[in-house]
């Protein structure tokens, strides 16, 4: 039987809730498919533990978590402590640390829910957006001075290696060319931004010719939010850079629906690390502990990390049974304009995969 050791991480706020969620679906998975099983770890890291120890994580926790083939990640953030802190403490030393370049969201309306787009009604939006995960504007260089006087100083650097561009434009051209309809779209603001983000048009354009099969369009990124919202159905797969597909990504879970649908996988597409899966919603204080957490982005980032793991049948199961509940709008939960609890929610994905025969 095939085994696969997880390091779980809820972190912060509903992380917690909709983690436990994704184990109970992860359970169901393991008992109905009965041909792999999974190991779960669990490290308390979070808001609560820098609370209790002065840091998000241990000093050695990269080291502890290079055992496992893949991390199951909630959400890191507290209302209290800065982001700052919070996100620098403990998802970006992963993410960085384990050079997870490619951060990978796919988006789509999934059946029974409502686009807030019009002219929408499901197969008009199915995208997948390639964020650099390494560098860019999250490369954390920069600095500031003379705090507290009137001529204090704050720099933020972004970066951008030809290594680091060339590797994600061949990661998401490689992605476009697997899809029916081999279409990519390159997010860039090249004519602003006359250094770093020409070097970025210069290499896609580079990579593009070794992929004659992907056609190939640029957008800047004020002109690509108009266009994801009026011809979403122009768009396939796309790429930005770190802050642009951070926010872009952010968008399209929303016009899918709800940012409680959207996944996320942190991809080192090498292998030499373990590759992080998790829900895009962050930790969502206003809901936290009152039991209404959406799940669903949490077993989509699951059947995602089952898809890493080689487990192809399991995660397509998965999200027959995700697809399946959600037509029922007694599934939904209030950020989709329903009144489901996450207890329900997940009790009827379970009893989907075990019901299942797809």
């Amino acid at each position: 039987m095939r085994t696969h050791k997880i390091a779980v991480i809820p972190a912060d706020g509903i992380g917690k809730e909709v983690i436990a969620a994704g184990l109970k679906a992860m359970e169901a998975l393991q008992a109905r498919c009965g041909d792999f099983a999974m190991t779960f770890e669990h490290f308390p890291w979070g808001s609560d533990y820098y609370r209790a120890h002065g840091r998000m994580m241990d000093a050695d926790g990269l080291e502890r978590l290079k055992k496992f083939d893949a991390i199951y990640f909630g959400a890191v953030g507290d209302p209290v402590i800065p982001d700052s802190i919070t996100l620098w403490g403990l998802r970006l030393p992963i993410c960085q640390g384990f050079d997870q370049y490619a951060n990978v969201r796919p988006t789509r309306v999934l059946p029974g829910l409502t686009s807030p787009l019009r002219h929408v009604n499901g197969p008009e939006l199915d995208w997948v957006i390639v964020r650099e995960n390494s560098e860019g504007e999250y490369a954390g260089h920069g600095g500031r001075a003379h705090r507290g006087f009137p001529e204090e100083v704050g720099t933020e650097t972004a970066v951008f290696t030809r290594t680091g561009v060339t590797r994600i434009m061949r990661f998401a051209h490689k992605l476009a060319a697997s899809r029916p309809r081999k279409l990519l779209t390159i997010v860039t603001k090249s004519n602003a931004q006359r250094h770093g983000m020409v070097m970025w048009d210069e290499i896609a354009a580079e990579v593009g010719r070794e992929f004659p099969d992907v056609t190939v369009d640029k957008m800047l990124v004020d002109a690509m939010t108009q266009r994801m919202v009026l011809n979403p159905a122009s768009l396939d797969t796309i790429v930005a850079t770190n802050l642009h597909a951070d926010i872009l990504s952010d968008l399209a879970a929303a016009l899918a629906g709800s940012l409680g649908v959207g996944p996320t996988g942190n991809i080192d597409p090498e292998g030499r690390f373990p590759s992080m899966f998790e829900p895009i919603h962050g930790s969502a204080f206003d809901i936290t502990g009152k039991g209404i957490a959406n799940p669903v982005a949490t077993f989509w980032t699951g059947a995602m990390m089952l898809d890493h793991l080689g487990e192809h049948a399991a995660a397509k199961r998965l999200m027959t049974a995700v697809e399946l509940i959600t037509r029922d709008p007694a599934n939904h939960t209030p950020d989709l304009g329903g009144n489901a609890s996450t207890a329900k929610v997940t009790d009827a994905v379970c009893e989907a995969i075990r019901s299942s025969n797809e």
